[in-house]
């Protein structure tokens, strides 16, 4: 059942993990969850019929990659995002922060904004907070992010502090343009680097402005998963928890499921997709890199278990030629089991929640991973 308004409720909770659900007119999202990523409105090798049956509630676009192509002006003449790219379900845009960050060419930034070089043709943008929540809204997410800076780690505390700050005078510009949205929601994004006092003030500044939902940034950047972790620590129990929690760009398995443990409610990442076009499968007996030798005559599937037919129905063999030989059916093959994986992953979490049982099944799946993989006798 879908509201004209965006909800979220908890409805379990085990420790600190939470299992929760938003309603929003377009649907439903089961969390924890995870958005497989539709950087240039597409999940990567997969189709989006696929990426619903898996158990996608919801999917991620990216702001900076569709603003300069197709543009989100033309986007909006089509019809918005959501039939551009035939995905009637939620879909979260991201601000375009981040990839500016990574990936443009002679960037500045300003109080203003940020003036960048598109790493496709070197044409000059302007980034500003309010152009951002435009991009957004002519793109017609359902989840809007605020436009932020995010410095890679390791950095400097003047550094970390000042970008920390900018952020927080950035929301606050993103929260007037956005206005009122019945239906839509902006998250604002802690930042503060691996400083606990500078996440402290972010999120409490945060917490102030009274946003629908809040997102973690600047991790997974660089860091060592424990600096992750312990910052998820101490932020996490600041934010209001009636709100969603999202951390950004989030990750492996393992950083999930323990990102879980301390609140995290919604996760993002390329890794499923990405890792899966370089022949790397994710599985519960860990990863399984398939462009090994050993897998040459190999006639086990990845998981005999698994609901889903790239992973239960294809022998390691043939992935293994497939990947080996360059075959674009192999990353499709390999993104379609892994993004099954980590849906799967996410719906035991929920049922582990909801069951009381998360620590044990939490145990469980790590014993798995940390099994490892058997190869044939």
């Amino acid at each position: 059942m879908t509201t004209p308004e965006f909800i979220f409720s908890v409805m379990a909770a085990d420790g600190g993990a939470r299992r929760g659900l938003i309603t929003l007119p377009r649907g439903e999202i089961r969390t924890p969850a995870f958005m497989p990523v539709g950087t240039g409105g597409t999940v990567k090798s997969m189709y989006m019929d696929q990426v619903r049956s898996l158990g996608s509630d919801v999917i991620l676009g990216n702001t900076y990659h569709l603003m300069l192509r197709p543009g989100a002006e033309r986007v909006a003449r089509l019809g918005g995002l959501h039939r551009f790219i035939g995905w009637p379900h939620p879909i979260l845009t991201d601000s375009g922060g981040f990839q500016v960050m990574s990936l443009a060419a002679l960037r500045k930034i300003t109080e203003k904004g940020v003036t960048f070089q598109s790493h496709i043709d070197g044409s000059r943008h302007e980034m500003s907070p309010e152009r951002s929540i435009e991009i957004q809204g002519l793109l017609g997410s359902d989840i809007q992010m605020q436009l932020d800076e995010c410095v890679a780690l390791p950095a400097e505390r003047d550094a970390i502090e000042s970008a920390m700050e900018m952020s927080l005078r950035w929301a606050e510009r993103c929260k007037t343009t956005f206005g009122d949205q019945p239906g839509r929601a902006m998250f604002g994004i802690v930042q503060g680097g691996d400083v606990p006092a500078l996440r402290e003030r972010s999120a409490l500044a945060l917490k102030d402005m009274d946003l629908k939902g809040y997102a973690i940034g600047g991790l997974a950047v660089g860091e060592p998963q424990e600096v992750m972790l312990d910052m998820l620590d101490v932020t996490c129990p600041l934010l209001p928890a009636d709100r969603p929690r999202y951390l950004m760009g989030v990750g492996t398995p393992d950083d999930i499921i323990r990102s879980v443990a301390r609140g995290i409610d919604m996760f993002d990442c390329v890794m499923p997709t990405r890792a899966g076009r370089h022949g790397l499968a994710y599985t519960r007996r860990g990863k399984v890199n398939l462009r090994n030798a050993r897998h040459a005559e190999d006639t086990r599937p990845l998981d005999e278990r698994s609901d889903c037919p790239a992973a239960r129905d294809y022998s390691r063999a043939y992935l293994h030629h497939l990947v080996r030989s360059n075959e674009v059916l192999g990353g499709m093959l390999l993104s379609w089991s892994n993004l099954a994986y980590y849906q799967s992953l996410m719906a035991g979490i929920r049922d582990a929640i909801e069951g009381g049982r998360f620590a044990d099944f939490m145990a469980e799946t790590q014993e798995g991973w940390a099994r490892g993989d058997i190869a044939p006798v």
